[in-house]
């Protein structure tokens, strides 16, 4: 089974690559470090009806949010009307903000990269059998939380997203392709809905 890495941080794709590759059942059919070029190896896959069994993806690649994929992953499975790889998020950061907006925009499961060879190993298994990995550190901090974030939309969860990585409202405005106007409109209902008043409120989220 092929694998797609996308992550910036290369001595830990080489572990991932080694784990992997040492089960004799996955091999690792590419490796990206931006948006850009996870997209250009998924087209190419996709041309060559070989897409990847398994997406793994970092939250941070430098300056861009990870999970901005999936959306982007979804749109052009939908346009090609091909099958949507499942996608594990691996992430430093066990935000619970991330994990619901991960899941909410389709990822299959959510793994810190602070878990060893056999969760990784676990979390694969789990997703390619159908079903949605999240570890069971991770879940007690989710449904801790989950009730905060319900109240938002989706598209509100994307702004607090952005806010969450410092992105200022123009940022915010081109990364969702809307207009700054709509961006603070999306805040003050953030603020009313969240009974927060400044951005460092909201990040704390």
């Amino acid at each position: 089974m092929e694998v797609l890495l996308i992550d910036d941080h290369p001595m830990l794709n080489a572990g991932i690559v080694s784990i992997l590759e040492a089960t004799g059942i996955f091999t690792v059919c590419g490796q990206a470090q931006t948006l850009a070029e996870a997209m250009g190896i998924i087209e190419k896959a996709a041309h060559q009806e070989t897409l990847p069994a398994l997406i793994i993806l970092d939250v941070l690649l430098g300056e861009e949010n990870g999970l901005n994929f999936l959306p982007m992953l979804t749109s052009y499975c939908a346009d090609k009307k091909i099958p949507r790889p499942p996608v594990l998020v691996c992430s430093a950061i066990g935000d619970a903000f991330k994990i619901q907006t991960a899941l909410k925009l389709g990822a299959a499961g959510f793994l810190q990269k602070t878990g060893g060879k056999a969760e990784l190993l676990k979390a694969i298994d789990t997703i390619l059998g159908g079903k949605v990995y999240v570890s069971s550190e991770l879940s007690i901090k989710l449904n801790e939380t989950s009730h905060i974030y319900a109240k938002f939309s989706k598209r509100e969860l994307d702004v607090i997203n952005l806010i969450k990585i410092n992105k200022t409202n123009k940022q915010i405005a081109e990364a969702l392709r809307i207009s700054v106007k709509t961006v603070e409109n999306y805040i003050s209902k953030i603020y009313f809905k969240a009974g927060c008043s400044n951005r460092e409120e909201v990040q704390k989220l």
